[in-house]
């Protein structure tokens, strides 16, 4: 039941702190698409979200308009496509069917252009991951994602060193726009099946035929929160944060209900991410520094970081029937102001991004770095991070644009909630013995719980 004063509080939080719902997602199983032939797969797979998601868009619109609630974004995940062409030669025609549906349900983006190797590639996931920059180059709306590790899996280190060469070719096929087509290719350790967030969502092997998500934001309503406890113990700090959380769920709880009845689709989850934009007054990175850091990424970082991505969590969970997702803090260097600033006056560096990430929602999200970068040293990166996932029994990823013919101290430019990056600089030395070993680095001691 929600209450006439939450409804108050959500009006103020909306008009003055940036409180918006940053995405309703719908997944679709493409399962019974399959087929074995390529061209009519593409075309099931096109009829089948235009048929089912060809309301999603006027849907959102309404609650926006009848609630008041701004939604940022109307998004569309399906299965893993590596999932459903094992018998077509060229998983690229359901590349582009995807993309075609995307743009008649008017939706921002589809995601699910994936394949799941954490333990090994088929033939199937190798086709459509070196097929991954032609098709994010030649379409608009169509995200990817590559699940290369898991607690109980290890690493396929195989499958890191072929990430590393497709994401420069994919650089290097988009660089007349800095490299965009990176932004829209996540490599995950942990991947989850229910993400609501692009560039990574998928509608994952063990959800049902359809599922409608939603994915929550309010960097600005925790910052404002806070604000009115300065100086006051870490008790207070975390406590405040947790009722934050929860209001801010509760939005999402109430715009996800709705959308599941409207649509007559089961509602999936709630997930309850703090996601940045790059607009003022919108900075997890702010956050941080509300809390006494004079600049994200300076000493204390870490641990502020920890507490805040708990505290999220605490708080959000009693929030909704249903969370899931990553919920948690994201900090996507492009996409928030505090990052942003803190990177380019050098406050904030790769190796200080990675041991944030131990503690927050996801990984290293949104990081420029030169375009000359080797493929293994990016291959080295996604290792690093696979392993913080690993270890931790938690999602890592990583979303890494190789800015063709920038240097350190440049900016690329995305625009909208993509934002812009100055580029970072990455380790001189080499990592190409250790990426040419291939294999599998096994799983951990703690992935054995049975």
């Amino acid at each position: 039941m929600i209450q006439t004063n939450e409804i108050w509080e959500t009006l103020r939080m909306i008009d003055q702190e940036k409180l918006d719902v940053r995405t309703i997602t719908m997944g679709i199983s493409l399962f019974d698409c399959v087929c074995d032939d390529e061209n009519r797969l593409a075309g099931r797979v096109y009829d089948r979200i235009a048929r089912q998601a060809e309301r999603l868009v006027a849907v959102g619109e309404e609650i926006e308009k009848e609630f008041g609630v701004p939604i940022v974004n109307k998004r569309i995940s399906v299965t893993p496509v590596s999932l459903i062409t094992g018998a077509v030669k060229s998983p690229l025609p359901t590349a582009f069917a995807l993309d075609r549906a995307a743009n008649t349900t008017g939706v921002n983006f589809i995601g699910g252009y994936s394949a799941l190797v954490q333990k090994g590639m088929t033939a199937a996931d190798r086709r459509l991951i070196l097929s991954i920059p032609e098709a994010l180059s030649r379409t608009e709306r169509l995200c990817g994602s590559v699940n290369v590790a898991s607690t109980k899996a290890g690493i396929d280190m195989d499958a890191v060193k072929l990430c590393g060469d497709v994401i420069l070719q994919l650089a290097d096929q988009t660089k007349d726009r800095d490299g965009l087509g990176c932004a829209k290719l996540v490599i995950f350790s942990n991947a989850v099946e229910d993400n609501p967030f692009m560039a990574g969502a998928f509608h994952g092997p063990g959800e049902g035929d359809c599922a409608v998500s939603v994915g929550v934001s309010g960097p600005g309503v925790v910052k404002r929160a806070l604000e009115n406890v300065k100086g006051q113990p870490f008790d207070t700090v975390a406590e405040t944060i947790k009722r934050t959380a929860f209001r801010i769920t509760r939005v999402g709880q109430l715009v996800a209900m709705e959308a599941s009845r409207r649509l007559n689709v089961p509602f999936g989850i709630v997930d309850l991410s703090l996601a940045p934009t790059p607009a003022l007054g919108d900075s997890v990175a702010h956050i941080l520094e509300e809390m006494g850091i004079e600049r994200c990424g300076t000493h204390g970082t870490t641990a502020a970081l920890a507490l805040l991505n708990d505290a999220v969590k605490k708080g959000g969970v009693m929030a909704s029937s249903h969370v899931g997702g990553l919920s948690g803090a994201f900090i996507p260097v492009s996409e928030d102001i505090g990052m942003i600033d803190a990177a380019a006056c050098g406050a904030l560096t790769l190796d200080k991004l990675e041991a944030m990430t131990c503690v927050c929602s996801v990984g290293l999200d949104m990081i420029a770095v030169p375009g000359d970068t080797p493929a293994a040293t990016i291959s080295a990166i996604i290792a690093d991070e696979a392993a913080v996932g690993m270890i931790n029994t938690k999602t890592t990823a990583v979303r890494v644009i190789p800015a063709p013919g920038k240097k350190v101290g440049d900016f690329v430019e995305f625009g909208g909630l993509l934002g812009r990056a100055p580029v970072m600089p990455v380790h001189p030395f080499g990592s190409e013995t250790f990426i040419a070993r291939g294999g599998r680095i096994p799983a951990p001691l703690n992935s054995l719980k049975n």
